[in-house]
């Protein structure tokens, strides 16, 4: 089949902008290539100092964003979208296109994903690269395929950050929207003891499961499930993540109390920071209290508990 890839160049100090915008158009997920900061790049995350000629002739004051468009889509009416919300918001844009077989899609974005550390603990490293020098942290390995989650966006990251303060050796782990399952994996990594998949997505169980297998994590202490929250999930948990979007995380808020153990913390993610009003008054329509905030490039993510629990109203 082919596949209309949509290319959207931009001035730097738009990209995150732009790319909230992009997401809008694709559920799948788009990368973004951008230079700006390729020495630093370079020198924290692969702890190289010598970079290849090639990478050092590219522009460093412009980004790339591209995205795919599946066969059935209308790419006229994705560029009309695409150039009507970046002119009405002031973003000096180029739109391109070029078709793509689904083979080359699938494998493209990979020459992008290099090993990367989040938080203080971890260091995520895909499976096609080899693994730096770890430092003391720990390494996930992971192949996300068409699924959500190599760490590199923000709501990814945030979620690990707020993972890191929330695990606690012998807890237990709920990932709703597993995607890549690499939350699961990362609680895993950081000490609990068993960790619960959820995702709508066939192809998410399946992802998930294996770069699972990739960390020597199957069944019972990595569990993945296919369907929702309500139908597939029993029992508690002492921490539930669910790195969504605003809307399906204000539609879980009645639910998430039923699978939270006594004193667990419900991390959330995946909130445009215009949604956050919406998002903290369905926490506090379901008896949850905010009790720690993050914020990266537009995007929030949240750790709440039960109100009783920390005397808040």
């Amino acid at each position: 089949m082919e596949w209309t890839e949509v290319t959207i160049t931009i001035p730097t100090a738009y990209t995150d902008a732009a790319a909230d915008i992009a997401q809008m158009t694709v559920p799948y997920g788009l990368y973004i290539e951008d230079y700006s900061d390729l020495e630093e790049g370079a020198r924290e995350i692969a702890h190289i100092d010598l970079i290849d000629e090639e990478l050092l002739k590219k522009d460093r004051t412009r980004s790339i964003v591209h995205i795919y468009l599946s066969p059935e889509a209308n790419p006229a009416e994705a560029l009309a979208f695409l150039s009507e919300r970046y002119t009405a918001e002031g973003i000096p844009h180029t739109l391109g296109t070029a078709s793509i077989r689904e083979e080359d899609w699938a494998n493209n974005w990979k020459q992008y994903f290099k090993p990367l550390k989040t938080g203080e603990r971890l260091l995520i490293c895909p499976l096609w690269e080899s693994v730096p020098d770890p430092q003391g942290r720990k390494v996930l390995r992971i192949d996300p395929g068409l699924a959500f989650g190599t760490g590199g966006h923000h709501t990814t990251r945030l979620c690990l950050t707020l993972l890191e303060k929330a695990v606690a050796p012998g807890c237990t782990l709920l990932d709703v929207g597993c995607g890549s399952g690499i939350l699961s994996i990362a609680g895993l990594l950081l000490g609990a003891s068993r960790a619960v998949g959820v995702d709508i997505d066939p192809l998410a169980v399946k992802t998930a499961a294996e770069n699972g297998r990739l960390n020597g994590m199957q069944p019972p202490a990595f569990t993945v499930l296919a369907g929702d929250l309500v139908t597939q999930v029993q029992g508690t948990f002492s921490v539930v993540a669910s790195n969504i979007v605003a809307d399906a995380i204000i539609s879980l808020a009645p639910s998430i109390g039923r699978h939270l153990a006594p004193g667990g913390v419900w991390i959330t993610s995946g909130i445009i920071d215009a949604r956050e009003p919406d998002v903290l008054a369905a926490f506090a329509e379901n008896g949850f209290a905010v009790t720690d905030r993050m914020e990266e490039g537009g995007w929030l993510c949240f750790a709440c508990r039960r109100a009783e629990e920390t005397g808040r109203r």
